[in-house]
């Protein structure tokens, strides 16, 4: 990782920094904690979990060519082996949004928006996050969404608007807070 916290530079504006578009990839912190536990799940329990596994099936002679155990414990360490080589990937292009430095007169990544539908007249808040932290289920939207994207850099007051799979949507801008 570059670094802990946000640093704003003189040639870009925070809008800029903070946008989809950068190389950089931005984690909220608690994203950046959740993906740090799962690499150290992987790395300290599930690799030696399957080790052992391979270990004791090599002590009970249980290998042979149609060893159907031994495919499946391979096949499971080769995505385990892969989830971890795209953890480290990340953690080597990220960095974690300052949530102090956060603007709250317009959608970024790691803010949270307050929105009113207005085909239902309901009211619910979604948090901007990067695709990697994405989580629906929770309210965590993509940047790169289509509501993501229709929200990015509008400001409060204003109207987003987007197509879903159940067709055009229209979100009004409630209030935006870090």
């Amino acid at each position: 990782m570059r670094g802990s916290s946000l640093r704003l530079e003189n040639t870009m504006s925070e809008t800029d920094i903070y946008s989809p578009s950068t190389s950089n990839l931005w984690l909220t912190p608690e994203g950046y904690r959740a993906l740090q536990q799962e690499l150290e799940h992987l790395t300290l329990v599930k690799r030696p979990e399957i080790a052992d596994r391979i270990r004791e099936s090599l002590q009970h002679g249980e290998f042979s060519e149609d060893n159907s155990e031994l495919d499946e414990v391979k096949f499971e360490q080769a995505m385990v082996e892969t989830r971890i080589s795209e953890l480290k990937s990340i953690f080597g292009n990220a960095q974690v949004l300052d949530p102090v430095s956060l603007p709250t007169d317009r959608v970024v990544t790691g803010c949270f928006v307050r929105v009113k539908d207005l085909a239902y007249d309901d009211e619910f808040e979604v948090r901007i996050v990067s695709s990697i932290e994405a989580d629906p289920d929770k309210d965590l939207i993509s940047n790169e969404s289509p509501m993501g994207m229709a929200l990015y850099g509008r400001q409060t007051g204003d109207i987003a608007e987007f197509v879903a799979p159940e067709g055009v949507k229209k979100y009004q801008i409630i209030d935006i807070h870090k």
